[in-house]
This record gives C-alpha cells, structure tokens and sequence, in this order.
C-alpha cells in the first residue's frame, strides 16, 4: 500500500476568504483539517505603543483604524475610559446620540460580515444587498464627522458636534436625470435624524430579503447546519464574547448586563443559539439587526423632543466651539493647549468595555498623571475568537474552513494592533 501522508497548505495571507492579513497553515489529511495554526503579526501596527507616545485626545482618531467595520464603537470604548478616570458626566444627549450610532455601527457591521461571509460561501446576491443598506448608514456618519470611515466623532466629555439639520443631497450628472436624483433625495429633504427614522421604516423589509436569500436556502444551511459547533461550556472557556458566545446559548450582553451610556433605558431583547453552530451564529446576527433597528428608533424619538449640549462645558477638556474661540482670548488659548500638550489625566488605572458588535471591546488604561497614558492595553473580540480557529476546524473539509471564519467575523485591525 502507497503510505498516506499528511500534508501542509497555506491558506491565506492574499486569499480572498482570510479576511485581512491572515495566514493560516493547515495540517490536511486528504481534505480533511487535521490542525488549523493561524499565523498572525502581517498588519502589525503598534497602536497599543502609539497610543503611549501621544496625548490621550489625540489616539482617539487610532480607535477608528482598529476594527475598520466597526469605527464608533471603538472609540466609545476609549473615550469612556478616559472619562471614568477624569469623573467626567456625559450630557444626556451625547450620551443618546452615542447609543444611537453605536446601534448604527452594529447594524453596519453585521452587514459586512454576513454579505461577506454570504459572498465566501458562494452566495454573491447577498453582498451586493447588504452593501446597499451600507450605504445609507455610511451617509449618517459623514453627515455628523465629514468622513464616511474613520469618523472621529466621539470625544471625551461627550461628541463632536450635535447632530446637523440638512442631509447633503445628490446632484444631477451625465448618470443621473434630474427626475432619478429627485427620486434618491426624496428622504433627505429633512435632519438626518428624519433620515434615520426613514432608514428604521424600511430595514426590517430589507432584512426579510436577507432571510428569504438565506434562511431557508439548502445550499447555505449544507454549509453552515453543524459546522464549527462550541458547546457552551468550551465557549465561556475560550473566552467568547458577542454573537459568538450567544450563538452557543449564553445570554450575556454587556448592554444589559453592564449597562453603560443609557442602555438601561432601552427596550431591547438578547438573541441566543441552541446548537452553536455557524446557523446559529448567522441567526443571532441576524436578530441582533432588528434590535438595533429597534434601539435607534427609541433614540431618534428622544433625541426628537429633548435638544440640549452635547459636550462637557468644562473647556479644560472639551474644546470650546470656534466661533466663541474667533473674538474670546480664554478659549483660543484653551484651544490651543488642549490641541498642543492635552489635558493631564489624575493617576489611577480602569477598564472600560462595551459590547461592540464582535462581543467585549476593552481598554485598560493606566495613568501615571501624564498628559498620555503610562500603559494602554486593548481587549479585542476577535483576538480570543481567532484563537479557536484550530479547535473549530478541526476534522473539517478545507470549504469548511472559510465558513468558520467567516462566522467569526473577523477583522484584522484589532488582532494585529
């Protein structure tokens, strides 16, 4: 008999399914995976160091590039450390109006990973529908930061600016009539919280779309119905978080298990797996973008009747608005230290996380009274999850392999940092 012999492949980095810079080297036996070693460290940035050598206001713009699908909710996470260790309170508003876009980047995010995943597995309709949707939330990012990815938009003591009355409008083109553009600007006639509101009425049909594409689909549910199964137990033991960890049947969510910003206000449900399997991770995603769906609605309502600051008042920390700052000696010079030397944060150390769309985005901060921080530690979701790519793998055909990343939702800016 010929002696069988396992052999090595390489999967990835320049692979269309290794989302990012992943290397990953499988042991196969036949097209069996017999080992799964992801190779990480192809992206490496340093923000973690980086982040050490500037003023603390100054890495917020860093967050933005750690998950690049999930930009404020990021930042969130940072700036809420900052303010705990300063005793810093949020108006109401801001802290509103973060909801919201934290709900806005949920919803964004898990576009990306299930047109993403759809399209890995073989299923191309369902990227080119989620994108679409994409594209409306991404409008509401650049209407409030001016930048449709990397927004920059909280800042400690609250955000940047309140949220803007006019919606920019398309213009007429060589490609576009007059009556076609009339018809795209029809919902931007208003704020962009009536924009929002608009978006909130039609998305719940649009995510029936996504269901009726894949739910029932045979060939998606070949692919995915027992694939990478973790027990509850192995999970916890993993360090799961996230749709990952619900996907298995654990109902933890930091909204409502930690409630930070208005959380606690909201009315939301938690969507849990049974047989923690990729299904039933795209299920738990799936659900969660009606919830957000449902949380933004409550916050445009409030944010509707309740104007207010949306900003700390203490300039020491928060910049004062330029036009105060053109004819006040005080503020020019508040503003140029704050963008200068920062502002020192007392001595002491936090951690602040929150339930980014991935499971618990963390950031240890210690302080040494320094105008930037002694040391800054990231907890990233994907780092745990990706850790587990061998044990889910395992026993599984190569095909099977792009679905558990994919079910992973992995992005590499938050591993390699």
């Amino acid at each position: 008999m010929a002696d069988i012999r396992n052999y090595t492949m390489n999967f990835g980095p320049q692979h269309p399914a290794a989302h990012g810079v992943l290397r990953l080297v499988l042991e196969l036996d036949g097209e069996v995976v017999d080992r799964a070693d992801p190779h990480i460290g192809l992206l490496h940035r340093g923000t973690e160091k980086l982040a050490e050598t500037k003023p603390f206001n100054q890495s917020i713009g860093y967050m933005d590039r750690l998950d690049y699908v999930s930009m404020m909710c990021n930042e969130h996470a940072y700036v809420s450390a900052i303010e705990k260790l300063l005793g810093i309170e949020v108006p109401i508003r801001a802290q509103y109006i973060r909801v919201m876009f934290d709900e806005i980047t949920r919803i964004l995010n898990h576009l990306m990973g299930l047109g993403t995943h759809g399209l890995d597995v073989g299923a191309m309709t369902m990227f080119l529908y989620c994108f679409r949707e994409r594209e409306d939330l991404m409008d509401c990012y650049e209407a409030v930061s001016g930048a449709r990815l990397h927004a920059t938009y909280y800042r400690v003591g609250g955000v940047y600016r309140d949220l803007p009355d006019t919606m920019p409008q398309y213009q007429p083109s060589k490609w576009h009539s007059k009556k076609d553009v009339a018809k795209i600007n029809d919902n931007r006639q208003g704020s962009l919280l009536d924009f929002i509101w608009d978006f909130t009425e039609r998305f719940p049909k649009h995510v029936d779309e996504y269901e009726t594409l894949l739910t029932d689909n045979r060939i998606w549910k070949q692919r995915t119905v027992g694939i990478g199964v973790v027990s509850p137990e192995r999970a916890l033991q993993l360090g799961f978080s996230g749709p990952m960890l619900r996907g298995s049947g654990i109902e933890w969510d930091l909204r409502r298990k930690q409630p930070y910003a208005v959380y606690d206000k909201m009315d939301f449900d938690i969507p849990v797996g049974v047989e923690g399997d990729c299904y039933d991770r795209y299920l738990v995603r799936v659900e969660e973008m009606r919830q957000s769906n449902r949380i933004i609605r409550q916050c445009v309502e409030w944010l509707r009747n309740n104007p207010g600051p949306v900003i700390s008042d203490d300039h020491k920390i928060a910049s004062p608005d330029r036009e105060t700052m053109k004819y006040d000696m005080e503020s020019l010079i508040h503003h140029f230290k704050l963008y200068t030397e920062g502002y020192c944060v007392p001595e002491g150390e936090v951690y602040s996380a929150i339930e980014h769309p991935k499971g618990e985005f963390g950031i240890y901060l210690l302080s040494d009274g320094a105008n930037k921080p002694y040391r800054l530690k990231i907890r990233a979701p994907g780092f745990a999850h990706l850790a587990s790519l061998d044990e889910m793998t395992r026993g599984h055909m190569i095909p099977d392999v792009v679905a558990v990343i994919g079910t992973q939702d992995i992005v590499f800016g938050e591993i390699d940092r």
